[in-house]
């Protein structure tokens, strides 16, 4: 099962994350520094994969009496691809492939091009409710659903054209009730 998606970029800035566990946001944003740390300072040839068998997260209110402890479980599996700026982070439990999830990610970021036609991370950033949705078209509760470029596309391409004419509508509404007002 796939715990979370993570895209952040060199700086360790937040682009995506899709946690599909619960996780409190302290805890969240202390997972979200660790695994960077961890990711950032691996040279490229290395494997693309990490064990967290040996690294514990904690998590901290800005307070001492407010530190929460939240240790990966030992079996969960951090799988990355690092392109230009970005990394591309899943972290999975044991029972996904390793080489799936690295072809997993490869899909993702084929299918980010298409819809975006050469996604940067100015896309992510100013686009990021599509990117939730490409998200949600391949990966949904932490299980796979589609893998398909053709049809993740597609279906993202109809949400486009079914979501644009209630843009424009609603933006006619809004000039015509303040041309009311003046």
């Amino acid at each position: 099962m796939i715990k979370s998606v993570l895209i952040f970029n060199q700086l360790g800035k937040p682009r995506l994350v899709k946690f599909y566990e619960p996780l409190s946001t302290a805890a969240q944003q202390a997972l979200i520094r660790t695994i960077h740390a961890l990711v950032s300072k691996r040279p490229d040839f290395l494997c693309n994969f990490l064990s967290t068998q040996h690294h514990s997260v904690s998590a901290n209110h800005h307070a001492p009496d407010h530190t929460h402890s939240y240790t990966l479980d030992p079996d969960t599996r951090i799988i990355y691809r690092h392109y230009a700026t970005l990394y591309f982070v899943f972290l999975v439990d044991s029972s996904e492939s390793e080489l799936g999830i690295l072809d997993l990610i490869q899909v993702f970021v084929e299918a980010l091009d298409r819809v975006f036609e050469n996604v940067c991370e100015l896309d992510l950033i100013f686009h990021f409710d599509e990117i939730h949705y490409v998200l949600a078209e391949i990966v949904e509760a932490g299980l796979v659903v589609e893998t398909n470029l053709k049809d993740i596309s597609s279906a993202v391409a109809e949400a486009k054209r079914l979501v644009k004419p209630v843009q424009e509508s609603s933006r006619l509404g809004i000039g015509a009730l303040r041309r009311g007002f003046t």
